[in-house]
């Protein structure tokens, strides 16, 4: 994505909250294909079961919604394939233009979800897979309710807060900050369809039962379409 846009301040403010950027028009997918969201705290493993989701066979292969945001880099993340890193102005450009599913401010960064992926993929009869902040889910969810949300959770409190400390990517003030949204955050997840237990050293067996998940609502709802 290009950060060649409209300067933000040529933009009317958007509340967000209020406007989430549903287009005036939606299209529906193929009978079967979902929009699957996968959340939870920071540091319960996300990025590791989308790894190995990814090194899992499925049939149509799932497509994994590429999510923007304003945040910079990690070391050995790449534009494009990790995240779409924009700039600031860039990001709100595309939000004004209804391009974003949701668009929300986590830990001082924006991320996103862009739209025409998830449109692409189940117009072609393909699962989207989107990992997304617990702030973002709900939002998304308000948009299309035929989603399907799964809750990542720690085996505790405690082991989260071990694996951000082990992660060491972020500075003293985040970690803080994220520990302490991170309680905040496993109380919503009675807000999801399904909770799934992230166990140490079992991400093979979390990505498997994500797997099964998608196959029993491909199966009991194999008639439903998804409206984005």
């Amino acid at each position: 994505m290009s950060d060649d846009l409209a300067p933000v301040d040529e933009l009317e403010p958007i509340d967000v909250a209020e406007d989430p950027g549903r287009p005036d028009g939606v299209i529906d997918g193929r009978p079967g294909a979902m929009l699957v969201i996968i959340s939870g705290p920071s540091g319960v493993g996300k990025d590791t079961i989308i790894d190995a989701l990814r090194e899992r066979d499925h049939d149509p292969e799932y497509h994994y919604v590429i999510t923007c945001t304003t945040r910079s880099p990690r070391p050995g993340e790449v534009d494009g394939v990790d995240y779409h890193f924009l700039s600031r102005d860039a990001f709100l450009r595309l939000r004004a233009d209804r391009q974003l599913l949701e668009a929300n401010e986590v830990h001082g960064n924006w991320y996103g979800s862009p739209r025409d992926q998830v449109r692409d993929a189940v117009l072609a009869g393909r699962d989207a897979i989107l990992k997304i902040d617990v702030q973002g889910a709900q939002v998304v969810k308000d948009q299309v309710s035929e989603a399907v949300l799964i809750f990542v959770v720690p085996p505790s409190l405690e082991t989260l807060f071990a694996r951000l400390r082990a992660r060491a990517t972020e500075t003293a003030d985040e970690l803080e900050l994220r520990q302490g949204n991170a309680a905040i955050e496993l109380a919503r997840q009675d807000d999801y369809d399904y909770v799934v237990v992230n166990e140490t050293g079992q991400v093979d067996r979390t990505a498997e039962r994500i797997d099964e998940i998608i196959a029993e609502e491909r199966q009991r709802h194999a008639d439903r379409r998804v409206r984005v």
